[in-house]
């Protein structure tokens, strides 16, 4: 589709009026998530085991993530750091992934989740101080990006699309304080993969995998990012998916698009599955986080929405 749009220039009084065709970039539709695939992707990543820094099992699935993301991305950046976290004396030898996508265009957006598993599971009833297999809080969110990542390579979008693949989020404890938290995220921010990085928004994912989640309007998000977060649930809506994409406000919430909002200034909006009253979903941080809570349903839902919102810009 082109517009014309016509420019009068006036030299002297002979000149005449000149026109210049502006053609408008063509929309490309957004590709169909394959939810079966990104179930499949959930299923791979729980088999590693427990995959918390210092682990064979984080060792064997990052290879994994960056074999997978080499076949689509244009360029697949690794970072491997010794990261200190705060309010301890712990260090967690981190890795991040970055896929990036059309790297020539100005106009970016960045995916992020993380795929650290949780070292213990503090909000269980029993075995408290082992560790999860996280299929949902770690496993949904990097299937679905990529899925996503598939998809782009097959249809390539607009816009240049960075996917952040973050390690050591979940190693915080709250009587750490919050920057024990979001490690990974934090040394991608001081040290980004290419200089002077900038995206027009960011989104984050959550524990977006698992049976009548719900994601509400996050508290944070709205602050730092409201427009784009307006927009993602708006798509969600049109496509048919308010039951999960509720238009109530949520809880405020410590999490990575805090760090990518507040640090590198970079609007982010965190989809994440709250309860109505702000807490958690019942198999957060608990061995129940495993492949019998992930629903395709969700998994179709999120990363439909968020491929949307890439190919509409």
């Amino acid at each position: 589709m082109c517009v014309l749009v016509f420019l009068n220039a006036c030299k002297n009084d002979d000149a005449v009026a000149t026109s210049e065709p502006v053609a408008e970039t063509k929309k490309i539709p957004a590709p169909v998530f394959d939810a079966n695939n990104a179930y499949e992707l959930i299923k791979v990543q729980v088999a590693f085991g427990p995959r918390y820094p210092g682990t064979e099992a984080q060792k064997k699935c990052a290879v994994w993530m960056e074999t997978e993301l080499k076949k689509y991305a244009d360029t697949v950046y690794v970072q491997k750091a010794t990261l200190t976290q705060p309010g301890s004396t712990k260090t967690y030898p981190a890795i991040n992934l970055i896929a990036s996508f059309n790297p020539k265009a100005e106009d970016r957006v960045l995916l992020l989740a993380h795929w650290d598993s949780r070292p213990w599971a503090d909000e269980d009833t029993k075995d408290k101080d082992k560790p999860i297999l996280a299929a949902d809080d770690a496993g949904s969110g990097v299937a679905v990006l990529m899925e996503i990542a598939a998809q782009m390579k097959a249809t390539r979008p607009n816009i240049g699309v960075d996917i952040l693949l973050e390690d050591a989020e979940d190693v915080g404890r709250t009587e750490w304080g919050e920057l024990s938290y979001c490690l990974g995220t934090q040394y991608w921010v001081k040290n980004p993969h290419v200089a002077d990085y900038r995206a027009m928004f960011g989104i984050l994912l959550d524990m977006v995998g698992a049976k009548g989640a719900r994601f509400p309007l996050e508290a944070q998000s709205q602050k730092y990012a409201g427009s784009i977060q307006r927009e993602i649930w708006e798509t969600a809506r049109s496509a048919g998916y308010s039951d999960y994409f509720v238009s109530e406000r949520g809880s405020s919430i410590t999490d990575d698009h805090i760090v990518i909002n507040t640090d590198a200034h970079i609007p982010c909006v965190d989809i994440i599955n709250l309860k109505p009253d702000g807490s958690f979903a019942n198999h957060w941080h608990t061995h129940q986080d495993d492949m019998n809570i992930i629903d395709k349903g969700t998994l179709k839902a999120v990363g439909q929405t968020v491929m949307a919102v890439i190919y509409n810009q």
